[in-house]
Formats: structure tokens, C-alpha cells, sequence
């Protein structure tokens, strides 16, 4: 038996909660390490690295003037070919970086004890999706876990083709990678104990140790605060952590008082712990896309494509799946708009 094997036949009935903050302290090990799932061989899949620093995407300066950001990927094509569709057609399977501790969006059910348990969750299910439509087949994935710090070194060094990992579309982010169209709707949200006095973003933070992600959209908006002399948590009150998961830990061991970060996880790991709640509104408005090479624009027309089909047949099957028990059955608040126009 295998150790990761033995450690989910040892928490098996602990309760979610308890296995996945374990399981999720494994991440930062094996992640970008060893294959999540998969059968084929190791090695890159060959998409640029960390000197392409061209791309035909907007950069942040165009980015900004030019509307949101979530309109500016490129138009949809399931026709579209080049380096990248070739590259994926001739290895006959699809790399995807992955989140394998986000209850509901890309997680292993730690009461699992089979050896070989699939990961699942919303995010599982778009990437299936892309690769039926690409391939022909929803199994010619190879799953890769990337912390949420690496999500975009995984990209520029073509370690993955693709990362489909609850990720933010920005005009920063938009100058390292591109992005599809989007495919989720969330906001920056605030996760506190029942019995905090946290009570949103506010200056009920103020003093308090607020947990978030390295690399994540919550440190951007804490650091931009900051800078613009409107912040309610200094530098010195910011732990920060690789995974997303691990703020849910941090909260727990009681080495931080709040947690910021996309509702929509927020939610989830509220239903993961029963004396933790989202407390106030959220307070930006942010969507979702699929990330990729910023070469890859043939990649990002055709998953842009699937994403217009998913969207009317297989989102919504998706969203009463995972995230209705943690969102709500309503999804008109996480079905994302439809892209006014296209960067092309």
C-alpha cells in the first residue's frame, strides 16, 4: 500500500475537514512533482518558457484601456490550429494544472481509500470537457497539481498546456499568460470564525492576522490598498501561504483570524468547517478563465469555443453538481457574462 494510500485509509472518518487539512500540507511536496493522474510519461509539454515574453494578448497598459479584461481573449474557433493544437494531437493527451485541495473544484475525496480516486469538482469537469472536445476523448488529461503560486510558472515553462484552477483573469496577469473567455462569476469575499468580530472588508480587520494565497488575487487587492493608503491590514498582519487550503488550516490552528479570497472557495471551505462563516459582501467582482501560453492563441480560440458549447449544455449540470450546496440552486449570480466583444 502506497503512503499517500495509508494516510486516506487513516483518515477515513475523520470528517472532511480534518483529511483535507492534512492532505493539503502533502501539496506543496508533491506538487509539480509527481503527475495527479495519468498514465503517460514525464517531461514538458514543450510550450515556451521563461524567457517567451512575447504574446499576441494585450498587455496590461492596452489591457486598461481597452475595456475589461474579461473581454479581451481571443475569438472562439474549433477549427483553429498551430503549435499547440499540433503539440497536444501528436502526445494524444492534454497536460492540465490542477488544484487537488479545493473542496468541490478540484479535490480527491480524502474518505476515498482507492489508490487510484479520481479527482472531481467543477473545474475537473471543464477539463474533461476540453479534452473530449480536443481529443475526442474526456480521459486524454493528464492531470498536474500547481499551487496557486506557480499557476503561471507552469505556464511559461510549459510544464502544463493549461491551468483550469479557479484563476482570476487581470491586466497583470493578462502579461504573462493568456486567458479564454470567462467561465465562472465570483468576488472577493472575507472568511472568519462564527465567533469573530470580523465582520466583512472593513475596519473590523483592523489588527487582525489575515490569511491569503501567494500569488492570489486577495494579496493583489491587499497590496494595491495598501499602496493607495486605504488598506485595513498592514504588510505585518498578512500570512501569507502557497495554497488556498492552507489559510483554512491557518484559521483552524488559530495562526490567523480571517481568510480572504474568492467567495466561491470561501464558501466551500465554510461547508468544510462548520465554525467558520463568510461574513460581509463581497467587495470586487472577478471571473475565471482558463490559462495558457501566451503563444498559444490556437489553444485559446479552441477551448474559447468549448467554453461557448459548455456553457449552454453542461455548465449548468455541473454548477447543481458541485456548488449548489455551498452557492445556493439559484446560479445567476456565478454564470458569467457573455464577452461584449473579443480582443480580435
Amino acid at each position: 500500500m502506497s503512503a499517500v494510500r495509508r494516510l486516506r485509509a487513516g483518515l477515513r472518518g475523520w470528517g472532511g475537514v480534518g483529511a483535507m487539512a492534512v492532505l493539503c500540507a502533502l501539496t506543496v511536496i508533491f506538487a509539480l512533482v509527481l503527475p495527479v493522474s495519468g498514465t503517460r510519461g514525464e517531461g514538458s509539454t514543450g510550450t515556451g518558457g521563461q524567457g517567451v515574453a512575447r504574446g499576441t494578448q494585450a498587455r496590461t497598459d492596452a489591457c486598461e484601456t481597452e475595456g475589461a479584461p474579461q473581454d479581451q481573449s481571443l475569438s472562439p474557433s474549433g477549427s483553429a490550429t498551430g503549435d499547440a493544437i499540433e503539440r497536444i494531437r501528436k502526445n494524444d493527451f492534454i497536460t492540465i494544472g490542477v488544484d487537488q485541495n479545493s473542496y468541490r473544484w478540484g479535490y480527491r475525496d480524502p474518505n476515498n481509500t482507492d489508490e487510484k480516486a479520481e479527482l472531481e469538482g467543477f473545474d475537473i469537469d471543464i477539463a474533461h470537457r476540453i479534452a473530449e472536445k480536443i481529443l475526442g476523448d474526456p480521459k486524454k488529461v493528464r492531470f498536474k497539481a500547481v499551487p496557486t503560486i506557480q499557476r503561471i510558472p507552469a505556464l511559461q515553462d510549459g510544464k502544463v498546456d493549461m491551468v483550469v484552477r479557479t484563476m482570476t483573469i487581470s491586466c497583470d496577469r493578462m502579461e504573462q499568460v493568456a486567458f479564454s473567455q470567462p467561465y465562472f462569476e465570483t468576488g472577493q469575499q472575507v472568511l472568519a470564525p462564527k465567533s469573530s468580530t470580523v465582520k466583512g472588508y472593513d475596519k473590523t480587520l483592523t489588527g487582525k492576522k489575515v490569511c491569503v494565497a501567494s500569488g492570489s488575487t486577495a494579496l493583489g487587492r491587499l497590496e494595491d490598498d495598501e499602496d493607495a493608503g486605504k488598506a485595513f491590514v498592514t504588510p505585518a498582519d498578512i500570512v501569507k501561504v502557497p495554497n488556498q487550503l492552507d489559510c483554512l488550516v491557518r484559521l483552524q490552528l488559530g495562526e490567523a483570524d480571517a481568510v480572504i479570497t474568492d467567495g466561491a472557495l470561501a464558501a466551500s471551505q465554510a461547508a468544510q468547517d462548520p465554525t467558520v462563516e463568510l461574513t460581509g459582501e463581497p467587495f470586487t467582482t472577478e471571473y475565471y478563465g482558463v490559462a495558457m501560453n501566451l503563444e498559444a492563441d490556437d489553444l485559446v480560440r479552441q477551448v474559447n469555443q468549448v467554453l461557448v458549447d459548455y456553457l449552454k449544455d453542461g455548465w449548468q449540470t455541473s454548477y447543481d453538481k458541485w456548488l449548489s450546496p455551498t452557492l445556493g440552486k439559484s446560479s445567476t449570480n456565478s454564470r458569467p457574462p457573455t464577452p461584449q466583444k473579443y480582443s480580435d
